[in-house]
């Protein structure tokens, strides 16, 4: 085939330049084609989104029914400005890291240690500002003792991250299961209750902080196992700086993404009473559970990616692409049906004052599949055009928030009750994230210069037969539409993409042959 033209090239040497070290040191992880270790990974982190599933709906039912709608709008706000701290602090390197990896000769151990002293070194300037200054975390409420100790768990989510993007390097995503799939939910849910009893007024805070100390200790133990300990290192403060600097495009991507997806929130603490930001908060955890399969493949595309473009191999890039944002937009929107339709039920098993959240739940579910597109384009945008991805991350970011505002006055213009607030802000972000999904496909099948699109007609015809049979279950008892309209929603769907469909490529993804491992 003909080689890329000069505009396909990395917007930055970094990206592309230097050995692959990792193949030729005989490091290189890769154990098999690259769709079977996509598929691999993926399958993998399936499961652990399964397992987070039925960790985390605990956690939302013992929040809801026990702490309430303004505990939780509280809580929200506060973990609102600590995890963007704690996105800042890892600069980029959930995502960098494997293209730090991929390029050097130097033990991957203390390129490892580098990565994860400049994530401590940024998560101490964080979490110094935001204890000095806790207004910033609890703007409309008084800060307590505890309170001023949040800030302290930057270290150990940006540490967690850190580590479990080294681990994904090397293909270990069970590792990332483990400690975001069942430790850290888990051990939020047990522990919500147990201080409700023992202290009410600070029990979220202090199950959030518990759950993710938890997690920091599960990513970092298989890390050093992996890795051991990097023999021989000692802190370079210039090489730390040109890879902070290196990386800073990546963290802002990251912190981009990462903020549409929390603007909504913030927006609407501005204008909302701490019940609505509650309420709203609830609908937010249940649709970002389909977001998490849009995670599941991000920790093993990213070394893939970063291979292959390595090779040039930019045709092969862009089909991974589409078959990874077919995998992901064929899933979500299965969930995201199961979940929609029976909306009121859903929200309702928090507490009857959630209710009015299910149109908040119906646009945010639908956001996030729209979003997918945007999110497995970014993955190879990131490497190849990291600059031109920024500026439309930007764009994104201020569509959504000149939306929300503008639909929020609207709102209240005409006297709409508070709740609609929230729904409008749901609007506001599934907009905008249509907007990023088809310019970033577009750009980014423009430099591969082979076609990226993970749409295909099947997941119309899968999701009418859903909604159909749906509908159906929504006449019954709220119990009876919950226990059997979920699972047949679930099951006519997936019966119906995967004999229209799924090729054979597709099937790889369910397929547990033990020759993908070899």
């Amino acid at each position: 085939m003909t080689s890329s033209p000069p505009h396909n090239r990395p917007e930055s040497p970094d990206a592309a330049s230097g050995p692959d070290a990792a193949a030729q040191s005989g490091d290189d992880p890769r154990q098999g084609g690259d769709i079977q270790a996509l598929a691999k990974g993926g399958r993998t982190n399936f499961f652990g989104f399964l397992l987070r599933l039925a960790a985390r709906l605990p956690f939302l039912f013992i929040a809801g029914r026990l702490y309430g709608a303004e505990a939780l709008g509280r809580f929200a706000y506060a973990i609102l400005v600590v995890e963007f701290a704690a996105q800042l602090a890892t600069l980029g390197l959930k995502r960098g890291l494997a293209a730090q990896l991929a390029r050097t000769s130097r033990p991957h151990a203390q390129v490892v240690a580098d990565g994860m002293l400049v994530s401590f070194v940024a998560s101490a300037i964080a979490a110094t500002g935001l204890m000095l200054l806790p207004e910033i975390m609890f703007p409309n409420s008084t800060a307590g003792e505890i309170d001023r100790l949040l800030p302290l768990v930057i270290f150990a989510v940006a540490g967690s991250d850190v580590a479990l993007a080294a681990l994904a390097y090397r293909f270990d995503i069970a590792a990332t299961v483990r400690a975001r799939s069942i430790i850290e939910p888990w051990t939020i849910s047990i522990t919500a209750w147990i201080f409700y009893y023992l202290t009410p007024t600070d029990g979220l805070i202090l199950s959030y902080i518990a759950s993710m100390v938890a997690a920091f200790i599960a990513s970092i133990i298989p890390m050093l196992r992996n890795y051991g300990m990097p023999a021989g290192w000692m802190p370079r403060p210039l090489k730390l700086l040109r890879m902070a600097r290196r990386n800073a495009p990546l963290a802002a991507a990251d912190a981009i993404e990462w903020g549409s997806r929390r603007l909504d929130l913030a927006v609407l603490g501005l204008f909302a009473a701490p019940a609505v930001v509650g309420v709203y908060y609830i609908a937010q955890q249940v649709a970002s559970l389909p977001q998490k399969l849009k995670t599941s493949f991000d920790p093993i595309l990213g070394p893939v990616i970063a291979r292959n473009l390595q090779s040039g191999k930019m045709a092969e890039i862009a089909r991974q692409v589409s078959q990874v944002g077919f995998w992901i937009i064929a899933a979500q929107l299965g969930v995201a049906l199961a979940l929609g339709i029976p909306g009121e039920g859903v929200m309702g098993l928090v507490g009857p004052n959630f209710v009015g959240g299910t149109g908040a739940l119906a646009f945010l579910l639908a956001a996030e599949v729209v979003a997918a597109t945007a999110a497995v384009s970014e993955a190879a945008l990131v490497y190849i055009a990291r600059h031109r991805n920024l500026m439309i991350s930007l764009a994104m970011l201020a569509l959504q928030g000149g939306l929300s505002v503008a639909l929020i006055l609207s709102a209240q213009a005409l006297g709409l009750p508070p709740l609609f607030q929230a729904a409008s802000v749901a609007l506001a972000l599934a907009l905008a994230l249509g907007f990023a999904s088809i310019v970033k496909a577009r750009l980014l099948s423009k430099l591969l210069g082979a076609p990226v699109n993970g749409w295909r007609w099947a997941l119309v015809w899968a999701g009418a037969a859903a909604t159909a049979v749906g509908w159906g279950f929504t006449k019954l008892p709220e119990w009876a539409e919950l226990a059997f309209g979920i699972p047949a929603i679930l099951g006519v769907y997936g019966w119906v993409i995967w004999r229209r469909g799924f090729g054979p490529e597709d099937r790889e993804l369910f397929r547990t042959r033990k020759d993908s491992a070899e």
